[in-house]
């Protein structure tokens, strides 16, 4: 690569790193080794390849790299090529993207340098889903916009859901968009529920939005804080147990299993007799725990652990002492 080409290469990643904010040309004259008249030369030169450069007045003047009308040409350095090859080849996976991609990949490798086309056509990569992802259909790509606008507006979000996968069974959810997210080949958004005032994480696949968007929300703090561990949570492991719960109990419940597992979320069902399952459940917290194993109104024995009995004896001294309270006239 020529050296002047290599400065308006450096030049113009200097540029794109403060996307709203000017440089001073003294100062992109220091980075790049050269005197500010060169520094005017080579602005005029990324002006005349389609580049919108702005001049800013000031005691010594600046420059910044504003949004265009028109895609002008591209500068790739090594590492950025094979970046984007990368990124092409994989990030697609589980979504309807793929050819796109591929047709992005193929206009870009036509335009770059026989240099840097070698490099891109020595990265061969497959995507392959991972075991457990099923033959859920990939994530349609409109929808991942819509979602993904959401989340960064913080707009509410209205869809139907396919809980089993097919449009028959499909409910109505209100919900604040957090996160989307992927797991093991597969898109997820992770929300707060509103019609049950708790998080959920819903498959993208099965989500069909509908219009408009609701109001605009300000964004609760996920538990823990962290995206990747919450997400990791709230699926079990490969040996069949929750996995990353900083509380988890096990008790006996006096109803059959097949009354229990479809709503005990990510939990472990075991059927013990016809009016009797055991029920392996974590939560964030062991109140929360023991509320949720409350809910399924039945007899409720306690394997363990002991934060769990606490947790349910604190519970009931507060329903109790709410029952005795008197209602205000």
């Amino acid at each position: 690569m020529h050296k002047t080409s290599s400065r308006l290469l450096a030049l113009l990643s200097l540029l794109q790193t403060r996307p709203s904010a000017a440089w001073s040309g003294e100062d992109l004259a220091g980075r790049l080794g050269i005197t500010p008249r060169t520094v005017r030369r080579d602005m005029d030169r990324l002006r005349e390849l389609g580049y919108p450069i702005t001049a800013v007045k000031g005691p010594s003047g600046g420059y910044r790299l504003d949004a265009g009308a028109h895609l002008p040409p591209l500068l790739f350095d090594d590492d950025q090529a094979v970046a984007l090859t990368i990124a092409l080849q994989t990030a697609a996976a589980g979504t309807t993207l793929a050819e796109d991609a591929a047709r992005a990949l193929a206009t870009i490798r036509q335009v770059m340098p026989p240099r840097l086309r070698h490099r891109m056509d020595t990265l061969r990569i497959t995507a392959v889903r991972p075991p457990g992802s099923g033959d859920a259909p990939p994530a349609d790509a409109h929808v991942l916009r819509d979602l993904s606008t959401a989340v960064h507006t913080h707009a509410e979000l209205r869809f139907d859901y396919a809980t089993d996968g097919t449009a028959a069974a499909g409910q109505r959810r209100r919900v604040q968009p957090h996160h989307l997210v992927t797991r093991r080949g597969r898109w997820y958004l992770l929300a707060w529920d509103l019609d049950r005032a708790n998080w959920r994480t819903f498959r993208v696949d099965r989500v069909q939005p509908r219009t408009p968007t609701g109001p605009r929300f300000t964004p609760r703090e996920l538990p823990a804080g962290d995206v990747a561990a919450f997400v990791t949570s709230r699926f079990r492991g490969s040996d069949g147990t929750t996995t990353d719960w900083p509380c988890r109990g096990e008790v006996v419940l006096g109803l059959p299993a097949t009354a229990v597992a479809p709503f005990a979320r990510d939990g472990i069902v075991e059927e013990l007799g016809p009016d009797r399952c055991r029920l392996t459940l974590g939560s964030w917290s062991w109140t929360a725990l023991a509320a949720t194993i409350g809910s399924f109104d039945t007899d409720i024995e306690v394997i363990g652990p002991p934060g769990l009995n606490d947790a349910f004896a604190r519970l009931a001294a507060r329903c109790a002492h709410a029952a005795r309270k008197p209602i205000p006239s």
